[in-house]
């Protein structure tokens, strides 16, 4: 047996046996005499079916997801509405199968089970608190112990607490945290989990310098994301003043299991505060399912692996034509510590044999497609390369799920695709013109069809190409930074917040799916899904801001250069097409929707016909006439330079 189906068993059998112990005590404590034997008498006719029905209530009140070392307020609840379901049983079988009428007297009585409801309360949930305070004071002595960093805590109560139950638990190591720092006046003073409040960040040189004088000096301070949200810039250059390491605070939120610190970046400070996803809901829709990721070594496919893992997919198939690639994501620590679940194949999404054979083997309930080329100047130089691999791969990926009859696709797009002028965009485009036709010929099919969806957003933080490693290598080079135009803007966001908000959108789509002939308008089905990025970023500003966090002046000491436009760029991005309907998705945060503009199967397998002849050609000028044709805001390759030209700063492009 597996130890976690060892421990789920010792549970059960201990609130079976408390049960039992519940009936007895509320016997003992109510009867005397007689009463009490004629009562004890019956037990054993009265406890098997009783402990049965007691085993499904438990079941059904989920009392055995949550380990007790983590027991909290909301299992307690738990515990009290299974003992009041039992109560409620036994006050109808007492008076209605056992009643006075019938046989004379009251099993139980009012009283005693009133007296039953509480003693199964404290039994249930009494051992529970007591295995979680022995395991909390073990895990703060063990943490005492290991505690070699004097440390200060910056960030409000809620987020600290977290903090500080994760050092509790040996989660975080090392630390040793000295006083809080928090952004709210109400805090100050107070005390949280037994470490003191001792001011506000306009304090924080004070602290610092207090502490080393009572022989304490901070070595460390740690940041939660609230202590980045007001004026990072300024809490960054007191630290970097007195000296101080500033690391910050990973995975919050996520529970005190997997809280981490990581070193702050300059990804930290860019962006609003991340979108809350609904955890629970991303665990319904991946419990237990099997997932392909294709391109699942890149720095977007690799995290949906992560992130599919953490929500519980039973299995996941990276697919991946790099093998460096392949080798990276399947030697992740977290990839390792699950074991079998994950594996991977060497396989190129143009070759739909083995796109197809891979499928029909694995058997997917969910493909993220991924795997495209995303870098604009490649793509302009090396246009047909970009068809092959964004165009006829996505094909060959779009009927290989088709094949495998899979729940969903969801094709990972990018805002470039609206109105697009470079190669990458237009291809993109087409490639959600794919996904479109089939979802549109899958919405009339019966049963359950397969949804085929498209999720675009903007560029993301720490993937490869990304403009933030380039400015941070130019800078350690002492400049000068280079960007193209003054006023060109950016949307950006974090790898993981593109991650969860992708399997957020497939999951409505999915739910989409099931609701067919339910009533549901198959014209307000979504068919592209955009993440919300907040408030675009001036690139300008990103090289100035990196530059001052670097501790340089720019235009000083280290130069901003604009060298002028690549072809294929645009000053800025755009999320819809004009004509694209909206569709409210109600109840899910972080993401836009609206429903296709084109689904016309027949004319877009010609228009592949013609692309096909075109690529084995190499005429670019008649691949360029099928995207005009078929794509009505794609400019040709002349008006594409002028604009660009006239706009966006020669930047990587992150997909």
């Amino acid at each position: 047996m597996q130890p976690r189906h060892a421990k789920t068993a010792a549970m059960v059998v201990h609130d079976l046996v408390a049960t039992a112990l519940a009936v007895v005590l509320t016997f003992a404590f109510r009867f005397t005499g007689s009463q009490l034997t004629e009562r004890l008498h019956a037990l054993p006719l009265l406890l098997p079916p009783f402990l049965l029905l007691a085993g499904l209530v438990y079941a059904r009140f989920r009392l055995y997801r949550t380990k007790w070392r983590f027991a909290s307020l909301p299992d307690l609840a738990g515990i009290v509405r299974a003992a009041s379901v039992l109560a409620l049983a036994l006050l109808l079988i007492d008076y209605v199968l056992v009643s006075s009428d019938l046989y004379g007297f009251y099993f139980f009585g009012k009283i005693a089970i009133v007296l039953y409801w509480v003693l199964q309360i404290f039994l249930l949930g009494g051992t529970r608190l007591a295995f979680r305070y022995l395991k909390y004071t073990r895990s703060r002595q063990s943490s005492a112990r290991g505690a070699t960093v004097p440390t200060l805590l910056l960030g409000r109560g809620g987020d600290i607490e977290v903090l500080l139950r994760a050092i509790e638990s040996g989660s975080v190591k090392k630390l040793a945290p000295k006083g809080i720092l928090s952004p709210r006046a109400d805090e100050a003073g107070q005390m949280m989990r037994g470490v003191p409040v001792l001011g506000g960040f306009a304090d924080l040189e004070r602290v610092i310098a207090r502490l080393a004088e009572q022989g304490q000096p901070v070595r460390r301070l740690v940041a939660a994301p609230s202590a980045l949200e007001a004026e990072p810039d300024a809490l960054v250059a007191q630290a970097r003043r007195l000296g101080l390491p500033l690391v910050r605070v990973a995975s919050l939120g996520e529970g005190a299991r997997e809280a981490e610190l990581a070193p702050l970046e300059i990804e930290d400070l860019l962006l609003r505060p991340t979108v809350a996803i609904d955890r629970p809901r991303l665990e319904r829709f991946l419990q237990g399912r099997r997932v392909v990721v294709t391109g699942g070594g890149g720095s977007i496919g690799s995290e949906i692996c992560l992130r599919a893992l953490a929500f519980g997919a039973a299995r996941v198939l990276v697919l991946e034509n790099s093998e460096p690639a392949l080798h990276g994501i399947l030697s992740n620590p977290l990839v390792l510590a699950a074991g079998g679940r994950v594996s991977g194949l060497i396989a190129d999404i143009r070759d739909a044999e083995r796109v197809h054979d891979a499928f029909r083997a694995f058997r997917p309930d969910y493909v993220f497609h991924a795997a495209a080329l995303k870098q604009v100047p490649y793509l302009e130089q090396d246009w047909s390369e970009g068809i092959k691999t964004n165009v006829f791969g996505s094909i060959n990926v779009a009927d290989a799920t088709l094949a495998a009859g899979a729940r969903a696709l969801v094709m990972i797009s990018t805002d470039k695709a609206i109105e697009p002028v470079s190669q990458l965009g237009v291809t993109k485009r087409f490639a959600e013109m794919v996904a479109q036709a089939r979802d549109a010929e899958q919405a009339a099919s019966p049963g359950h069809p397969t949804r085929l969806i498209a999720v675009r957003f903007g560029n993301v933080l720490g993937s490869v190409g990304s403009v933030v490693p380039v400015f941070k290598a130019q800078i350690a080079r002492g400049g000068p930074v280079t960007v193209t135009h003054p006023d060109m803007v950016r949307y950006f966001m974090t790898v993981r917040e593109a991650a969860d908000l992708v399997l957020t959108a497939a999951s409505h789509a999915d739910g989409e799916a099931r609701q067919a002939g339910t009533g549901a308008a198959e014209d307000q089905r979504a068919a592209v899904y955009v993440l919300k990025m907040g408030q675009p970023v001036r690139i300008r500003d990103l090289a100035e801001r990196m530059i001052r966090l670097a501790g340089f002046e720019p235009g000083e000491e280290i130069e901003i250069n604009y060298s002028g436009a690549r072809p294929g760029e645009r000053l800025n991005e755009i999320l819809f097409a004009r004509e694209e309907p909206r569709v409210s998705l109600d109840g899910i945060e972080g993401v836009m929707a609206a429903r296709p503009v084109f689904a016309d199967r027949a004319r877009l397998d010609a228009w592949v016909v013609r692309l096909r002849e075109a690529v084995a050609a190499g005429d670019r000028a008649a691949a360029e006439a099928v995207f005009e044709a078929a794509i009505p805001h794609f400019r040709e390759r002349k008006a594409g330079q002028v604009e660009g030209a006239a706009a966006e700063p020669a930047l990587p492009e992150a997909g």
